[in-house]
């Protein structure tokens, strides 16, 4: 029976300076995993590493929404530790909270810049850098309850989401001949500064506790375990699912 940890893994944590990746970054390094931990700002990035320790951590500044950013990113981690075998897409932005048809054009640009096509040039220069050694490997990509049904003033968001769990799972299907497994994990309402405006707003706060059976909503170390379990060999025969975490919402 494996064992979860990552022992001899490397891995890239996008989003990494705080919240949920900070929370996945931290738990991967207790677990063994040298981390890459990026985001777009090194000044938030470097303490969360010296932190984890110089030896375990190595911090890259690098903007998601960016082709040749997320290729100079997984270049640099190759460069650094020598390869590369678990990528975690978990860099975010959410530009617009309102009726969708009110969204202008920018803000949906550069949502589905950040969101959508980050996480693929992403998983594709990973993808890549694991076919060219022969290597299996275990991408994470983390989405939202907001990409399973709809998401009321949170339109475009959810539909880059939605759109993650399909990428998912078309990429799961094309990628396991080359032994690279691909997942995702949608989070229901967790407590981090992207969740601000929500938590603090009692009145949207009790209409998701209303639906949620744990009464409560989550905290960033909650979703890190699920990505340790699918970064590890412990879910070597899991490929193409999506992990809701999310106190029961989406069943209630």
């Amino acid at each position: 029976m494996a064992h979860i940890d990552l022992e001899g893994k490397v891995a890239i944590v996008t989003g990494a300076s705080r919240g949920i990746g900070e929370a996945i970054a931290r738990t991967f390094a207790a677990s063994g995993a040298r981390v890459v931990i990026t985001g777009r700002k090194i000044d938030a990035l470097t303490p969360i590493a010296e932190s984890i320790g110089k030896d375990k951590a190595f911090a890259v500044a690098a903007h998601n929404g960016k082709e040749q950013d997320c290729a100079a990113l997984v270049a640099s981690a190759v460069e650094h530790f020598g390869k590369v075998d678990i990528l975690v897409n978990n860099a975010a932005t959410n530009l617009h909270f309102g009726p969708l048809v009110q969204v202008d054009m920018p803000a949906w640009d550069k949502t589905f810049d950040v969101n959508l096509k980050g996480y693929f040039w992403m998983c594709r220069e990973v993808a890549k850098h694991l076919q060219s050694r022969g290597a299996p490997g275990s991408l994470i990509n983390i989405a939202s309850v907001a990409g399973l049904e709809a998401a009321p003033f949170q339109g475009m968001y959810g539909m880059t989401k939605a759109a993650i769990l399909s990428m998912t799972k078309t990429l799961a299907f094309e990628l396991a001949s080359s032994k690279i497994r691909v997942n995702a994990i949608a989070p229901g309402l967790i407590e981090t500064r992207f969740s601000t405006a929500i938590v603090q707003n009692e009145t949207i706060v009790d209409a998701v506790l209303k639906k949620t059976p744990l009464g409560r909503y989550g905290a960033p170390d909650e979703i890190a375990g699920g990505a340790l379990y699918l970064a590890s060999d412990s879910a070597s025969f899991l490929t193409g699912h999506t992990l809701v975490i999310d106190g029961g919402m989406t069943v209630s």
